[in-house]
């Protein structure tokens, strides 16, 4: 079988199951979106040597905001010792620094360095182009209302 056959297979079978009722599923068609998503961004972030989960961890360390690595965790929902890792190989390139917390100094706030935020301007226009890239069957306004609706479902 060529390969342009088999791609026509593929999507043949694809587009047959999409009328499976596990296609208007809310869980499933957001761990879909998010896989698909997910390989986009970590091929456009990796020219940055960064992965979404380091990238995300870079974007909150630049907002301003003095995240500590619990608020981190609790945030991107990952297990603390995963964000540990993260900040450990994040400050080891010197993108990002730890220091004491103002209200509570047993905990560590990141922030990003110059570097940091230098090459976090650069990802960002990586990452815009692959969330283009995931939602391109939709229009601006379906993807700042699709955008606003899951904000609204994740924090009222």
């Amino acid at each position: 079988m060529t390969i342009e056959a088999q791609d026509e297979q593929q999507a043949a079978t694809k587009d047959r199951l999409v009328a499976a009722p596990i296609s208007q599923d809310v869980g499933f068609l957001l761990a879909k979106l998010h896989a698909g998503g997910s390989l986009v961004n970590n091929r456009a972030l990796a020219e940055f040597d960064l992965k979404e989960r380091s990238y995300s961890v870079l974007i909150l360390a630049n907002s301003g905001l003095e995240p500590t690595q619990r608020e981190l965790a609790d945030f991107l929902s990952l297990d603390p010792s995963q964000i540990v890792a993260l900040v450990d190989e994040l400050e080891k390139r010197k993108l990002v620094a730890r220091a004491p917390g103002k209200q509570d100094r047993r905990a560590k706030t990141v922030t990003a360095t110059s570097k940091g935020s230098q090459l976090l301007a650069q990802a960002a226009v990586a990452a815009r182009h692959a969330e283009s890239e995931v939602l391109a069957a939709l229009d601006d306004g379906e993807a700042a209302q699709l955008k606003a609706l899951l904000r609204k479902a994740l924090w009222g």
